[in-house]
């Protein structure tokens, strides 16, 4: 068994939230409440060391003059905080609306070439880089599924005949989607469980090697 006190507080807390599978206690309620004030605390450090210090503080200790442009931003900063008081939170709505307009005109072009644009020319081209008969019929479904998923979503056509047969493959090709990614997430769980178990029963206790 470990003799470091690090390990033993740590498996401490893995077995106080274990105990939420019996049934909600203190024991765990405290544990919860911790990670979340240890997350809240660690996060809020990151943020303003990579935000504030060093975003701001450092280039303007370095070269105010060619950096005098960041107090814009470190005003937007403070005027954030008047959203917790009642008599002036109305100024926070400033650098709110100034941070969505700028972060949808910097994400939108982003997000529109890597999960739009790309997606669509690596459908397109599928068929046409399939190197076996193998990968031949993987694209061609990809395609078709891609395909039907659309029409599925098209509302400007009632949904019959042809339009209808290609929506309800579209709504198989969804299904098998969302059940690829639930599984994906559900292993992804799985795996952290397992951590944790060989933790327990490695680095605490020494029963497996």
């Amino acid at each position: 068994m470990s003799h470091d006190p690090s390990v033993w507080v740590t498996a401490l807390l893995t077995l106080a939230i274990f105990s939420f599978l019996y049934r909600e206690n203190r024991i765990f309620r405290f544990a919860e409440h911790l990670l979340v004030g240890v997350s809240a605390g660690y996060y809020v450090v990151q943020y303003f060391y990579s935000g504030v210090i060093k975003k701001m503080v450092i280039p303007m200790s370095q070269d105010l003059g060619a950096n005098w442009v960041l107090l814009f931003g470190g005003l937007f900063g403070v005027l954030m905080f008047t959203r917790l008081s009642r008599r002036y939170g109305w100024a926070a709505r400033y650098p709110i609306a100034f941070y969505v307009a700028a972060g949808a005109g910097y994400f939108i072009p982003s997000i529109l070439e890597a999960n739009v644009l790309k997606q669509i020319g690596g459908t397109l081209t599928a068929p046409a880089a399939a190197a076996s008969p193998a990968a031949m019929i993987s694209a061609f479904v990809l395609v078709a599924g891609v395909i039907s998923c659309l029409i599925y979503f098209y509302f400007s056509v009632e949904h019959k005949g042809p339009v209808g047969t290609a929506s309800r493959i579209g709504i198989l090709f969804l299904m098998l989607g969302f059940g690829a990614s639930f599984g994906y997430t559900v292993m992804g769980r799985i795996t952290l469980l397992i951590g944790r178990f060989q933790f327990l029963f490695h680095d605490w206790l020494g029963w497996i090697g």
